[in-house]
């Protein structure tokens, strides 16, 4: 592993409060020294000449697929679409197949991540067996080969005493429960949000008021153990309501929305667009704004992408059977640059949501530009345009609706543990 000089980059790192023009010298995989006019000794030297420079990205939910859906993304693959993206740690979700509801298969994760993955793979266990309610994971035995949370993802745990019993199992655990927050019964057929769009599509709708009563359930039952809860997705205002009361409560609580929940409507449904076909829904302008809003105030903690790669037959089909959820790693930065570019959100802010933040919900060292701290780094140019093209995604999941569309904003440089794991030739 060679050194790394980064030369002349304008440094953002919200943990630390840095918002300057300098040079970061990489070695050994650690930050060794941020400052003005290092030297190169015998570095590589990386200009970021009006480019931004920042701890690397880290994403709380991300679906990696591996083991059981090779044919939708693996490990491998799924890492260096994280990697174009600017994501150095990636949280995989565990509804695989089998599902990661066992140590041995956090350990397989570990192992296959070990081998074949260009950047830090967390993985997160299942709540319960097989993610059906039912019963109880060997929660300590995951936590102990590695599991950074718990979650039933894609499922929401019905069973209030089953989620209860699993909070309290969560605390001498130090570890997050994950909630997909969709009361079965209120969402069970809907397809879309419930509304105008749905109606004139003629299609199933899904209420807000699903997610609404899932979210107060489990900060009620949160509060109730002391137990820490992070809510997945968040995609209503009313939601994010509950959430700000929850927090000035003093609930132990954390929530992540994604990138397509803060920048596409449900219009983008129009014409039965299977690509824009996410769980839960695409919302209303007015749910937008709520959520921007939650990021400001820090209601909502982090943004995570929910990166849900399917084969090309999951989404061209009836509207129907199209499976939900979109390729993001690779149109992350970009679509939520839109949102700093008409200044909606600051780039600070949009920086924490990605870094500090979701290091603070893992309680890990990661995420920051301190001296000692891993050499995780993302360089890109916040101005950058290009024009997404699925055709060159590196990863398998070439679903996306941002198909053709100019963004701005792009990665130059991934950098993972002093390795340069990314480069935009």
């Amino acid at each position: 592993m060679h050194d790394i000089l980064i030369k002349n980059g304008h440094i953002i790192a919200p943990g630390e409060g840095i918002d300057q023009i300098g040079d970061i010298f990489l070695s050994d995989g650690r930050i060794k020294q941020l400052g003005q006019n290092l030297p190169a000794t015998n570095a590589e030297v990386i200009d970021a000449t009006e480019q931004i420079v920042s701890p690397g990205f880290i994403d709380l939910h991300c679906h990696l697929r591996q083991p059981g859906f090779e044919a939708k993304e693996t490990i491998q693959s799924g890492t260096k679409a994280a990697a174009k993206g600017g994501f150095t740690t990636v949280c995989c979700m565990p509804n695989t197949s089998p599902p990661l509801d066992n140590a041995p298969l956090i350990t397989y994760v570990n192992t296959i991540a070990a081998n074949e993955a260009c950047v830090r793979v967390l993985p997160i266990g299942c709540i319960t067996r097989a993610r059906n309610g039912e019963e109880l994971s060997d929660m300590v035995s995951m936590a102990q080969a590695g599991a950074v949370a718990f979650t039933d993802d894609g499922n929401y745990v019905r069973n209030p005493n089953i989620l209860r019993r699993a909070m309290q199992y969560s605390l001498p655990l130090g570890l997050p429960i994950i909630e997909h927050c969709e009361d079965a019964d209120l969402c069970d057929g809907g397809q879309v949000n419930e509304g105008i769009i749905a109606t004139t599509q003629g299609l199933c709708g899904n209420s807000s008021v699903a997610e609404e009563i899932a979210v107060a359930r489990d900060i009620i039952l949160a509060e109730h153990t002391g137990a820490r809860l992070h809510i997945a997705h968040v995609s209503t205002r009313g939601a994010v309501e509950q959430i700000r009361q929850g927090k000035k409560r003093g609930v132990k609580l954390s929530a992540e929305v994604t990138p397509h929940h803060l920048t596409l409507s449900e219009e983008a449904l129009l014409g039965y667009n299977t690509q824009a076909k996410v769980s839960p829904p695409l919302r209303t302008p007015a749910d937008i704004e709520a959520l921007i809003d939650g990021l400001n105030d820090g209601t909502i903690d982090v943004i995570a992408t929910d990166h849900a790669p399917h084969r090309i037959i999951d989404k061209q089909c009836e509207f129907a059977n199209a499976a939900c959820g979109i390729s993001g790693l690779e149109t992350a930065l970009g679509s939520l640059l839109k949102i700093v570019h008409n200044g909606k959100l600051s780039l600070t802010t949009l920086l924490a949501k990605l870094t500090c933040a979701p290091a603070s919900i893992l309680r890990m060292k990661i995420g920051s530009l301190q001296v000692n701290a891993p050499a995780d780094l993302t360089i890109f140019s916040p101005h950058k345009e290009w024009i997404v093209d699925s055709s060159n995604f590196v990863s398998h999941g070439h679903n996306t609706p941002l198909e053709g569309e100019t963004l701005h904003g792009q990665v130059s440089t991934t950098i993972y543990s002093g390795k340069v794991v990314y480069r935009n030739t």
